[in-house]
């Protein structure tokens, strides 16, 4: 091997999945299928999303999840949690958030969508030795199965800060809630101060809350709008802490009458070991106003050097 093939070789090793990323271009929608509410994530040296499956209510049995070493190519694994495993699901199986902590990978989900405190259902959580399942319900009941603070519990996102303390932000009815949980993540414990649910409701939120901590700062973002719409977006707040306060900034994803409309319930994801991020969400292809034919696309996320986000810029591919 000559000495120009290798350094192409070592500059391919060092670079990793940026290298990948960069030559090879893959469209939106990332894969086939009507998905939601995509959670991404980093297991070792892959990529994982796992989404809602966007149907009738009653058709919410299962989740699928995909993982991918280039977020080019991605492998699906079909009903990686579903109705046999979770004895007091009946309907409504949405928003996975998915962690590896203790060996093992936690799912968290919402079910049922209750609409009261008399209704069985809330926030579970499912346990896998493995990443692609098969998940089973870890309690035998929700993890969180009531109102607090006005709160629905669905759409919950488990965050994990440097200290090790793991948090769980969650809550549809324009209300957001956090708690923080126990060591084995199956248990909610109190805060220093001994409140339970901590009410941390930023302006025009309305469901779907992600956390991320970039240099020292904690982003916080969520859904605006209605989910059947065009209008559903994503805005953010930036904070000192976990706890807030977060004072609305503005929004980063919306809808394009170029590309496609009702933008939002998203997570993201870092190349690791790079600050290098990418917004995973769904949208609803133009022309299309069916309520669940929404899909799972990525855009790249980039920072201001003041440490504000860009607005997203939506693309057919990237």
């Amino acid at each position: 091997m000559n000495l120009k093939k290798t350094i192409v070789f070592v500059c391919f090793i060092l670079t990793g999945w940026s290298f990948a990323i960069a030559q090879k271009a893959t469209t939106n929608p990332v894969f086939p299928g009507w998905y939601a509410d995509p959670e991404g994530v980093v297991f070792g040296n892959e990529y994982w999303i796992y989404p809602t499956t966007s149907a009738e209510y009653k058709d919410q049995t299962y989740l699928d999840a995909f993982s991918s070493k280039d977020l080019v190519h991605w492998t699906k694994h079909p009903k990686v949690l579903s109705r046999e495993n979770i004895g007091w699901f009946k309907m409504a199986l949405w928003a996975p958030a998915v962690v590896h902590a203790n060996g093992k990978y936690y799912l968290f989900f919402g079910a049922n969508d209750i609409q009261n405190n008399e209704q069985h259902g809330g926030i579970g959580v499912a346990v896998s030795d493995k990443p692609e399942g098969p998940f089973k319900d870890a309690l035998g009941k929700p993890l969180i199965d009531k109102f607090h603070n006005g709160a629905q519990p669905i759409d919950q996102f488990v965050f994990k800060d440097d200290d090790g303390s793991y948090y769980m932000y969650y809550g549809g009815w324009r209300h957001c809630n956090m708690v923080k949980l126990s060591k084995d993540l199956l248990s909610i414990i109190p805060f220093e101060d001994g409140e339970i649910y901590k009410e941390v409701t930023p302006e025009n939120y309305v469901e779907g809350p992600f956390m991320l901590k970039r240099n020292g700062k904690y982003y916080f973002m969520w859904s605006e709008g209605g989910w059947g719409g065009p209008h559903y977006s994503v805005a953010y707040a930036i904070a000192d802490s976990p706890f807030g306060p977060f004072k609305r900034i503005g929004k980063i994803l919306q809808q394009d009458p170029e590309i496609a409309t009702g933008a939002g319930h998203h997570s993201v994801i870092q190349v690791p070991g790079k600050d290098e991020w990418y917004i995973v969400y769904h949208r609803r292809p133009l022309g299309d106003t069916t309520r669940d034919h929404r899909v799972t696309c990525i855009d790249k996320l980039e920072f201001n050097p003041d440490g504000t986000i860009e607005p997203v810029k939506m693309t057919k591919s990237f």
